[in-house]
């Protein structure tokens, strides 16, 4: 198994000429081999003529450029364009004259710039190469060098069409390439609002009252002793978000939150001084995929926003494991939590993108009694 790996591993790593120089050699051979006499090119009714050494260059002109066939395309195309009127001149109507037509294609694929001048310089060419054989020849009719004509220009036209399905299809892929990596900046770019901004608003409001404590200091000492605790949950935070990003990190553990859950997310709340009733019903499924991970991301935003906008305003968490689903409700109350629908709305915006990819509903507004309201329910093993 290993060895049939390793074979076409090894063929792709050499080099295009090497790649294609088997192509050349079925060419170069069997134009020696009898039973191929009778199938080669022939035009303009030129007799034939016994093959003598002049036939071997010829034969090796119209076959071995082939190896160079995407690498160098026009003169690749040149040389088997050379051999071939030689052999239709001098009548050898050798097998290897199959050579000018995937010399012809392999140069609508490959051929990089001034197809437009090649296509007219070859088609010139042909017109002396037409008449020369028109005159020495049996008479054939002027409409043999047509169709010949025609048909090479066909299977340039078919290479012409490879080479644009081609580029079509890597345009195709570096747009979608642009996608994922835009969806993955801008998942990122949620990860790092939601970590930094809930971290960095707790530490502000703790710093905050921190001012109004120099006369007493042990409440002072603690209130300081939050904010250390504080920048160093954002720092542990935000190392394993990079450990997320980086491309060698290979388990799931930095896509679940390390913070203790829902539980230590409310007590840190409250350690910065915001009122919080939290009620959690049921267990987390065993495997939930990322709704673990988002519905927290809820609750994160929510609390946030209460201590930004609502600072020491009751606010309740209701979570609710169940066997589908996982449903997350956040109540502040206070006319300020109205400025939390109206402002830049990162957070927000980026919870509804979250949840509504795994399939569940999300809203997020102000209630009757002028308080705000978060509200979700995200779907249990969904999309990750």
């Amino acid at each position: 198994m290993n060895v049939l790996r390793w074979r076409p591993q090894v063929w792709h790593r050499l080099d295009v000429t090497l790649q294609d120089l088997p192509l050349a050699l079925l060419l170069f051979f069997p134009s020696f081999m009898p039973m191929f006499f009778n199938y080669g090119t022939q035009l303009g009714g030129v007799p034939d003529r016994p093959f003598d050494a002049l036939a071997v260059v010829v034969v090796a002109l119209q076959s071995f450029p082939l190896a160079i066939r995407r690498r160098w395309p026009t003169l690749c195309l040149t040389l088997i364009a050379v051999g071939f009127a030689v052999d239709q001149i001098l009548g050898y109507h050798t097998f290897a004259g199959t050579g000018l037509a995937i010399a012809v294609l392999s140069s609508g694929v490959h051929l990089q710039r001034r197809r437009r001048l090649t296509t007219l310089l070859f088609s010139l060419a042909y017109v002396p190469l037409a008449v020369v054989l028109y005159r020495i020849g049996v008479g054939e009719p002027v409409s043999e060098f047509v169709t010949f004509y025609l048909a090479l220009a066909l299977v340039w036209c078919l290479g012409s069409w490879v080479r644009s399905t081609r580029i079509a299809e890597a345009e195709h892929r570096r747009r979608l390439a642009q996608d994922v990596l835009a969806a993955e900046r801008a998942r990122i770019a949620r990860e790092l609002h939601d970590v930094v901004t809930h971290h960095v608003t707790a530490m502000v409001v703790q710093t905050e009252a921190a001012r109004y404590l120099t006369a007493a200091p042990d409440r002072l000492d603690q209130a300081l002793a939050s904010v250390t605790d504080t920048g160093r949950r954002a720092t542990s935070d935000l190392r394993r978000l990079l450990d997320l990003i980086d491309p060698d990190h290979g388990t799931d553990e930095a896509r679940t939150p390390h913070t203790g859950g829902f539980t230590e997310l409310v007590e840190h709340t409250r350690g910065a001084g915001q009122p919080v009733e939290f009620t959690e019903e049921g267990s987390p499924a065993e495997s939930s995929g990322s709704a673990d991970l988002v519905a927290f991301r809820v609750v994160q935003e929510a609390l946030t926003n209460a201590l930004k906008y609502a600072h020491g305003t009751p606010t309740s968490v209701r979570v609710r494991h169940g066997r589908k689903e996982i449903t997350v409700r956040v109540e502040t109350g206070g006319p300020g939590m109205s400025v939390a629908s109206t402002g830049g709305g990162r957070g927000l915006i980026g919870l509804r993108e979250r949840v509504e990819v795994l399939g569940g509903d999300f809203s997020a507004g102000e209630r009757t009694d002028g308080g705000f309201a978060v509200e979700a329910r995200v779907p249990v093993g969904g999309r990750s």
